[in-house]
Protein backbone atom coordinates (compact mmCIF):
# COMPACT_ATOMS: atom_id res chain seq x y z
CA UNK A 1 0.00 0.00 0.00
CA UNK A 2 1.00 3.61 -0.64
CA UNK A 3 -0.13 7.06 0.45
CA UNK A 4 0.10 9.02 -2.79
CA UNK A 5 2.69 11.35 -1.24
CA UNK A 6 5.62 11.32 -3.64
CA UNK A 7 8.99 10.66 -1.99
CA UNK A 8 11.19 11.44 -4.96
CA UNK A 9 11.34 12.08 -8.70
CA UNK A 10 13.40 9.69 -10.80
CA UNK A 11 13.81 9.07 -14.50
CA UNK A 12 13.28 6.17 -16.89
CA UNK A 13 16.67 4.98 -18.11
CA UNK A 14 15.53 2.20 -20.44
CA UNK A 15 12.75 -0.23 -21.27
CA UNK A 16 13.95 -3.68 -22.32
CA UNK A 17 11.31 -5.69 -24.18
CA UNK A 18 11.31 -9.31 -23.08
CA UNK A 19 8.94 -11.58 -24.96
CA UNK A 20 5.85 -9.42 -24.62
CA UNK A 21 6.55 -7.92 -21.22
CA UNK A 22 9.37 -5.55 -20.28
CA UNK A 23 12.04 -4.75 -17.73
CA UNK A 24 12.32 -1.11 -16.71
CA UNK A 25 15.55 0.44 -15.45
CA UNK A 26 14.89 3.53 -13.37
CA UNK A 27 17.25 6.15 -11.94
CA UNK A 28 16.05 6.87 -8.40
CA UNK A 29 16.84 10.59 -8.51
CA UNK A 30 15.72 12.21 -5.25
CA UNK A 31 14.10 9.05 -3.80
CA UNK A 32 15.64 8.03 -0.42
CA UNK A 33 17.17 4.68 -1.32
CA UNK A 34 19.80 3.70 1.28
CA UNK A 35 17.89 0.73 2.71
CA UNK A 36 16.27 -0.65 -0.42
CA UNK A 37 15.64 -4.41 -0.39
CA UNK A 38 15.21 -6.96 -3.15
CA UNK A 39 11.55 -7.70 -3.72
CA UNK A 40 10.17 -4.54 -2.15
CA UNK A 41 7.40 -2.54 -3.82
CA UNK A 42 7.87 0.89 -5.34
CA UNK A 43 5.10 2.90 -6.99
CA UNK A 44 6.28 4.26 -10.36
CA UNK A 45 3.85 6.91 -11.64
CA UNK A 46 1.27 5.17 -9.50
CA UNK A 47 2.03 1.63 -10.68
CA UNK A 48 3.15 -0.84 -8.01
CA UNK A 49 6.31 -2.57 -9.25
CA UNK A 50 8.65 -5.08 -7.58
CA UNK A 51 12.38 -4.41 -7.31
CA UNK A 52 14.24 -7.26 -9.04
CA UNK A 53 17.71 -5.65 -9.19
CA UNK A 54 19.32 -2.47 -7.90
CA UNK A 55 22.52 -0.52 -7.36
CA UNK A 56 23.24 2.73 -5.51
CA UNK A 57 21.36 4.91 -7.98
CA UNK A 58 19.02 2.65 -9.97
CA UNK A 59 16.53 -0.16 -9.69
CA UNK A 60 14.98 -2.54 -12.17
CA UNK A 61 11.43 -3.88 -12.24
CA UNK A 62 9.43 -6.11 -14.55
CA UNK A 63 6.16 -4.90 -16.06
CA UNK A 64 3.72 -7.58 -17.23
CA UNK A 65 1.80 -7.43 -20.49
CA UNK A 66 -1.33 -6.39 -18.56
CA UNK A 67 0.54 -3.60 -16.79
CA UNK A 68 1.93 -2.35 -20.09
CA UNK A 69 -1.50 -2.41 -21.73
CA UNK A 70 -3.44 -0.77 -18.88
CA UNK A 71 -0.98 1.96 -17.86
CA UNK A 72 1.28 4.55 -19.46
CA UNK A 73 4.51 2.70 -18.63
CA UNK A 74 4.89 0.95 -21.98
CA UNK A 75 4.76 4.21 -23.92
CA UNK A 76 7.21 6.28 -21.85
CA UNK A 77 10.42 7.41 -23.50
CA UNK A 78 13.83 7.19 -21.82
CA UNK A 79 14.52 10.30 -19.79
CA UNK A 80 10.88 10.73 -18.71
CA UNK A 81 10.49 12.04 -15.16
CA UNK A 82 8.76 9.56 -12.84
CA UNK A 83 6.95 9.94 -9.53
CA UNK A 84 8.37 7.43 -7.04
CA UNK A 85 7.04 6.25 -3.67
CA UNK A 86 8.20 3.29 -1.61
CA UNK A 87 5.56 1.17 0.10
CA UNK A 88 4.22 2.62 3.35
CA UNK A 89 5.24 1.17 6.71
CA UNK A 90 2.80 0.49 9.58
CA UNK A 91 4.28 3.44 11.50
CA UNK A 92 3.93 5.97 8.66
CA UNK A 93 1.51 8.89 8.80
CA UNK A 94 -1.25 8.54 6.21
CA UNK A 95 -0.98 12.06 4.83
CA UNK A 96 -2.59 11.32 1.48
CA UNK A 97 -5.09 8.47 1.08
CA UNK A 98 -4.94 4.69 0.75
CA UNK A 99 -3.43 3.90 -2.66
CA UNK A 100 -2.99 0.33 -3.91
CA UNK A 101 -0.74 0.98 -6.89
CA UNK A 102 -3.21 -0.89 -9.11
CA UNK A 103 -4.08 1.54 -11.89
CA UNK A 104 -7.75 1.61 -12.98
CA UNK A 105 -7.27 3.38 -16.28
CA UNK A 106 -5.50 6.05 -18.30
CA UNK A 107 -6.59 9.66 -18.65
CA UNK A 108 -4.91 12.72 -20.13
CA UNK A 109 -4.05 16.29 -19.18
CA UNK A 110 -6.73 18.51 -20.75
CA UNK A 111 -5.57 21.92 -19.52
CA UNK A 112 -3.41 23.73 -16.98
CA UNK A 113 -4.18 27.24 -15.71
CA UNK A 114 -2.64 29.44 -13.04
CA UNK A 115 -4.86 29.91 -9.98
CA UNK A 116 -3.14 32.47 -7.73
CA UNK A 117 0.12 30.74 -6.68
CA UNK A 118 -1.35 27.31 -7.41
CA UNK A 119 -2.28 25.67 -10.70
CA UNK A 120 -5.64 24.27 -11.72
CA UNK A 121 -5.28 21.07 -13.74
CA UNK A 122 -8.09 19.43 -15.69
CA UNK A 123 -7.89 15.78 -16.69
CA UNK A 124 -10.01 13.92 -19.20
CA UNK A 125 -10.93 10.45 -17.92
CA UNK A 126 -12.86 7.39 -19.15
CA UNK A 127 -16.57 7.48 -18.35
CA UNK A 128 -16.27 4.09 -16.64
CA UNK A 129 -14.00 5.65 -14.01
CA UNK A 130 -15.74 8.98 -13.54
CA UNK A 131 -18.62 7.35 -11.67
CA UNK A 132 -16.13 6.73 -8.84
CA UNK A 133 -14.89 10.34 -8.78
CA UNK A 134 -16.61 12.64 -6.28
CA UNK A 135 -16.35 16.34 -5.55
CA UNK A 136 -13.88 16.77 -2.66
CA UNK A 137 -13.06 13.07 -2.85
CA UNK A 138 -9.59 11.62 -3.43
CA UNK A 139 -8.01 10.41 -6.65
CA UNK A 140 -4.49 9.25 -7.52
CA UNK A 141 -2.97 10.73 -10.69
CA UNK A 142 0.42 9.35 -11.73
CA UNK A 143 0.89 8.25 -8.13
CA UNK A 144 -0.01 11.59 -6.55
CA UNK A 145 -2.88 11.80 -4.04
CA UNK A 146 -5.10 14.71 -5.06
CA UNK A 147 -8.42 16.23 -3.98
CA UNK A 148 -11.11 16.58 -6.64
CA UNK A 149 -12.30 20.19 -6.95
CA UNK A 150 -14.80 19.60 -9.75
CA UNK A 151 -16.08 16.68 -11.80
CA UNK A 152 -18.38 16.39 -14.81
CA UNK A 153 -19.23 13.91 -17.57
CA UNK A 154 -15.86 14.12 -19.29
CA UNK A 155 -13.29 14.73 -16.59
CA UNK A 156 -12.28 16.32 -13.32
CA UNK A 157 -10.22 19.20 -11.94
CA UNK A 158 -7.68 19.44 -9.14
CA UNK A 159 -5.52 22.22 -7.70
CA UNK A 160 -1.76 21.72 -7.44
CA UNK A 161 0.02 23.86 -4.85
CA UNK A 162 3.54 25.10 -5.69
CA UNK A 163 5.16 22.40 -3.52
CA UNK A 164 3.43 19.62 -5.48
CA UNK A 165 4.47 21.06 -8.84
CA UNK A 166 8.07 21.52 -7.66
CA UNK A 167 8.47 18.08 -6.05
CA UNK A 168 6.68 15.77 -8.51
CA UNK A 169 6.90 14.96 -12.20
CA UNK A 170 3.96 17.32 -12.83
CA UNK A 171 6.58 20.04 -13.27
CA UNK A 172 7.52 18.43 -16.60
CA UNK A 173 4.11 17.02 -17.61
CA UNK A 174 2.54 18.72 -20.63
CA UNK A 175 -1.04 19.20 -21.78
CA UNK A 176 -2.11 16.20 -23.85
CA UNK A 177 0.10 13.70 -22.04
CA UNK A 178 -1.39 10.46 -20.73
CA UNK A 179 -1.59 9.85 -16.97
CA UNK A 180 -2.33 6.84 -14.78
CA UNK A 181 -5.51 7.03 -12.72
CA UNK A 182 -6.47 5.10 -9.60
CA UNK A 183 -9.86 5.83 -8.07
CA UNK A 184 -10.57 5.76 -4.36
CA UNK A 185 -10.54 2.25 -2.90
CA UNK A 186 -13.63 2.90 -0.78
CA UNK A 187 -15.71 3.76 -3.85
CA UNK A 188 -14.76 0.48 -5.53
CA UNK A 189 -15.62 -1.62 -2.49
CA UNK A 190 -18.94 0.15 -1.94
CA UNK A 191 -19.93 -0.58 -5.53
CA UNK A 192 -18.92 -4.23 -5.14
CA UNK A 193 -20.97 -4.62 -1.96
CA UNK A 194 -24.03 -2.98 -3.50
CA UNK A 195 -23.77 -5.10 -6.67
CA UNK A 196 -23.68 -8.19 -4.47
CA UNK A 197 -26.85 -7.09 -2.70
CA UNK A 198 -25.15 -6.30 0.61
CA UNK A 199 -26.97 -3.58 2.53
CA UNK A 200 -24.70 -1.44 4.78
CA UNK A 201 -25.42 -1.69 8.51
CA UNK A 202 -28.08 0.82 9.53
CA UNK A 203 -29.42 1.29 6.01
CA UNK A 204 -32.95 0.44 4.94
CA UNK A 205 -33.27 -2.73 2.89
Amino acid sequence: MFTGLIEGVGRLVSTDARGGDARLRIAVGTLPFDDVAMGESIAVNGVCLTVVAFDDAHFEADASTETLSLTTLGALAPGRALNLERAMRPTDRLGGHMVSGHVDGVGSVASVHDDARAQRWRFDAPAALLKYVAHKGSICVDGVSLTVNAVDASGFEVALVPHTVAHTAFGSTAVGEAVNLEVDLVARYVERLLSAGVVPAGAQA
